[in-house]
């Protein structure tokens, strides 16, 4: 018989405190090892299907993937029109089902394919991520954009003609940029320009409704506060949506699809917000806000 599988509740009481743990009635259980400054990235993509995605794409019902835009092959979330007869103004977005408020996202992504030759000029080799967004399941049909923040992906256009990425656009929002508010469509960022092809990284930080930053490449290109509900440019919603001049503080995220393809991939989240109490299980340093139901002793 090997004695270490069947050693019992008296026979732990008799090593001296050793197994603390395991001794008296109850045996209860060792204390889970938590290191706090450890950093509990989440993969948001499993990289073989679109669980936990949602589509919403203009003139469709949500939860419709028409012609399968977004699909999972390959490691990589790819917006293809390879079954479009036309684009057909199906402005497109894939959500995340779970909304966030604190928190870091990374991804990396790359301009492919093709640009569907009646989708507007501006949306070649322009995409984005879209984040503090309204649910999808509040969006009309005929909704266009969303309303919320979206960190704007380009490519380069003309050899040796800047376009930078990383830039800030605002769909029915606007945000305070260097102390003033700021309610044009979209701001430029510092970046550089990379060609189509090439995967570029990208960051997202988010403070709530406090202040965002944009990262490329790992180095910083754009910095703002304070999003919130104004100005124009999505069209279609419903007015019970749109509050001018609500802070936003949470919301969800998604991938944009406007006519010209592109692939996903590495997508992951570090949640800023969590259990502050040292005592706790879960416990980490780097967390900015509270969330004292998730905490674990």
């Amino acid at each position: 018989m090997n004695i270490e599988r069947f050693v019992t509740v008296g026979e732990c009481c008799l090593l001296g405190g050793l197994l603390m743990s395991g001794c008296g009635g109850d045996t209860g259980r060792a204390k889970e090892a938590n290191d706090p400054d450890e950093q509990a990235w989440v993969a948001l993509f499993d990289g073989e299907t679109l669980d936990g995605w949602t589509a919403k794409l203009q003139h469709h019902q949500v939860g419709d993937n028409y012609m399968t835009t977004f699909r999972a092959e390959d490691g990589v979330i790819k917006v293809r029109y390879d079954g479009y007869s036309d684009f057909g103004d199906r402005f497109g977005h894939l959500y995340y089902d779970t909304p966030f408020s604190h928190y870091r996202l990374a991804l990396e992504y790359r301009f492919v394919g093709e640009f569907m030759p009646d989708a507007p000029e501006y949306a070649r080799l322009n995409s984005g991520l879209m984040f503090h967004s309204q649910d999808p399941r509040t969006m009309p049909v005929g909704q266009d954009w969303p309303i919320s923040v979206e960190f704007q992906f380009l490519a380069e256009e003309e050899k040796g003609q800047p376009r930078p990425t990383g830039n800030m656009c605002s769909p029915g929002t606007a945000v305070v940029y260097q102390g003033q508010l700021d309610e044009r469509h979209c701001i430029e960022s510092s970046s550089g320009t990379y060609p189509k092809g090439r995967w570029v990284s990208a960051e997202l930080v988010v403070l709530g409704d406090s202040v965002v930053r944009h990262v490329i490449e790992g180095a910083q290109v754009m910095e703002y506060t304070h999003p919130q509900i104004a100005g124009g440019v999505a069209s279609g919603y419903d007015p019970a949506q749109k509050k001018d001049g609500k802070l936003l503080d949470e919301g969800f995220i998604a991938l944009q699809a406007e006519g010209q393809e592109i692939d996903f991939r590495n997508i992951r989240l570090l949640n800023l917000k969590g259990c502050l109490d040292p005592e706790a299980l879960n416990y980490k340093r780097y967390y900015v806000a509270s969330d004292p139901a998730t905490c674990r002793y």
